[in-house]
């Protein structure tokens, strides 16, 4: 188990660029033990953050990318059967319980709420998480973080958190950077030059101006890095935009017409 956890460390710092206070904020919540969600638009760098939260505290960061086919056993563990005969096998979450690692929640509301229940025990001053078919009620290893994070964009109200889950945990808004920011972390991860990197950030926000009028989402900052990485090999911006921005987000002839026509305004 120990090797398992110690493969959950960051070895190299991810590149972060702050928006505003949220690394003191998470400081601060991770010293208190406080779980935070983390709410934005897709691609907005809601992870990278958590990625270098845990690099900065020194932490190993397992990842649980919820899905609605994840049962409680996914989260928490399950026996098996080998050779040996059974075995009981953590789950990631108790397996970051256990090891005082941060356990990231990505997009948390996809999992159904028969499931996520079995994070409140962690989240509130017990911080224990009852492993019931070990017959083990494990307590949370001191340095254990638990982090979670949607798009309130994409909820319903079919898809939401409970509200007796969302009010175990502080919580951090995310955003679109500011055009300036966004730029330097365009030509940072991409490799464009600023010049470059300007132009695909002002064709996102003439983008993120659509929707709501045909686009159920803006073009994300990670999207527009993509854009940038393909002009970094080589490739014409106008081909890279249509590539990496026009035609993953959308399939309605209009709108591909009217982003197309933004990429032209600019390349």
């Amino acid at each position: 188990m120990k090797d398992m956890i110690s493969d959950h460390l960051i070895a190299e710092q991810p590149w972060y660029r702050p928006t505003g206070n949220e690394l003191s904020l998470f400081e601060a919540a991770y010293a208190a033990r406080m779980p935070v969600m983390l709410k934005g638009p897709t691609g907005c760098g809601k992870t990278r953050f958590v990625e270098h939260m845990a690099w900065k505290l020194g932490r190993p960061l397992v990842t649980v990318a919820c899905n609605e086919d994840m049962t409680a056993s996914d989260l928490v563990g399950r026996f098996l059967l080998d050779a040996d005969g059974t075995h009981w096998q953590d789950g990631p979450l108790t397996l970051a319980a256990r090891h005082g690692a941060i356990c990231y929640l990505d997009e948390v509301v996809e999992a159904r709420q028969d499931t996520t229940v079995v994070i409140h025990p962690l989240t509130d001053n017990r911080r224990v998480l009852p492993l019931e078919k070990k017959g083990e009620l494990l307590k949370a290893h001191p340095d254990f973080f638990l982090v979670i994070s949607y798009n309130p964009g994409y909820q319903s109200l079919m898809k939401d958190l409970k509200q007796s889950t969302k009010q175990r945990f502080g919580a951090l808004d995310f955003d679109w950077p500011e055009e300036e920011i966004e730029t330097e972390i365009i030509a940072h991860e991409s490799g464009v030059d600023p010049e470059t990197a300007k132009k695909l950030v002002e064709i996102g926000t003439r983008a993120r101006n659509l929707k709501g009028h045909g686009l159920d989402e803006g073009i994300s900052t990670r999207m527009l890095i993509h854009a940038g990485k393909l002009i970094a090999q080589g490739v014409e911006p106008v081909p890279a935009c249509t590539m990496a921005l026009v035609r993953p987000i959308t399939d309605d002839p209009d709108m591909r017409d009217a982003l197309d026509a933004a990429v032209a305004t600019y390349f």
